[in-house]
């Protein structure tokens, strides 16, 4: 092949390669959760897949750690296109579509393989369908952490030892009625706090899931872990309406189903999870592991279901699909 040919074949491919790589659409995904925790792993896991699937033209860069604001913040960077996709808790998106605070009833379901189900199934997926009208943002699908339970630092053998006791929780209002009823002042902080607080007394207690316990370290400040599986706590991937608006169909289904794959793994992700971080609790001995079904919350959960029913009666739905389940 002659020289000049040789550079001028050189130059059409390089050319080519700069220019996909200058047309490449870097997508922004901000947590709040730390960078070790299985949301983020799933939010890298399907960057790397969908760079891959799409030959470059679309790569996604993580922020976790609430790198670019809290949930609310994030949520109006979606609305607005400065954000172009989030994996945010439910318990935010429910501020503005109160019918999504069902999926928060205690004891809906057992564990999170159940919540994959019933998350995946009609109901569940006719929420999804409002968000881009009601809150700007397409919904993908949904995973999970693990089930809640709490971290307390006082004994307790029953939800009667909840009375008068401050409780770290996640402010919105499921959750803060579940504990209002229990006769406990709900306590709203960040995750970051509830370590010493724990241990200075500015809460007796936190509400989070096994995951938050472990590698936050909160059973070295507590004494007993009450694993009670009361409540799933959702995860939904959010894609910027404006964002979703530009793209062509094929795009739109490539990344709202890799996004969906990934949040599916962490049903069967935390169902693992759960069973290993339980028992490297139990083996530090640091607190007493006291396990707790319906009967340990008394009355409260159909005082709970009586005001949420009215409220949410998409909870009859919900409620029909996971008895269905079992």
């Amino acid at each position: 092949m002659q020289p000049r040919r040789l550079l001028a074949l050189l130059t059409i491919a390089v050319g080519a390669s700069l220019g996909a790589s200058a047309g490449a659409k870097e997508l922004r995904l901000g947590l709040i959760v730390p960078a070790t925790h299985e949301w983020t792993k799933a939010a890298n896991a399907m960057g790397e897949e969908l760079a891959q699937q799409s030959g470059g033209k679309y790569s996604v860069t993580a922020f976790p750690a609430g790198q670019l604001g809290n949930e609310a913040q994030m949520m109006q960077q979606l609305q607005t296109g400065a954000l172009d996709m989030a994996f945010m808790t439910v318990a935010e998106v429910t501020n503005r579509v109160p019918d999504m605070s069902a999926l928060f009833a205690p004891f809906l379901v057992r564990d999170t393989r159940e919540a994959g189900v019933l998350l995946n199934g009609p109901t569940a997926q006719k929420l999804l369908e409002r968000l881009p009208r009601e809150i700007g943002a397409v919904g993908v699908g949904y995973g999970v952490a693990s089930m809640r339970l709490m971290l307390n630092a006082f004994p307790t053998q029953g939800g009667g030892d909840l009375k008068g006791r401050k409780m770290r929780i996640t402010p919105f209002p499921p959750v803060r009625d579940f504990y209002q009823l229990l006769g406990a002042a709900s306590t709203p902080m960040p995750l970051t706090d509830v370590y010493d607080s724990l241990a200075n007394g500015q809460v007796d207690g936190v509400d989070a899931d096994i995951e938050l316990v472990w590698r936050m370290k909160f059973y070295e400040r507590g004494n007993t872990l009450v694993h009670s599986n009361h409540m799933m706590f959702p995860v939904v991937g959010l894609v910027s309406g404006r964002l979703w608006q530009q793209l062509p169909p094929q795009d739109r289904e490539l990344i709202g189903g890799l996004a969906r794959k990934h949040l599916n793994t962490l049903f069967g992700t935390y169902d693992t999870v759960a069973v290993e971080m339980r028992r490297n609790i139990e083996e530090t001995q640091k607190v007493k592991v006291v396990d707790a079904g319906p009967e340990f919350f008394g009355d409260v959960l159909q005082k709970w279901e009586e005001i949420w029913l009215k409220r949410t009666p998409v909870l009859a739905d919900l409620r029909k699909e996971a008895a269905a389940i079992r």
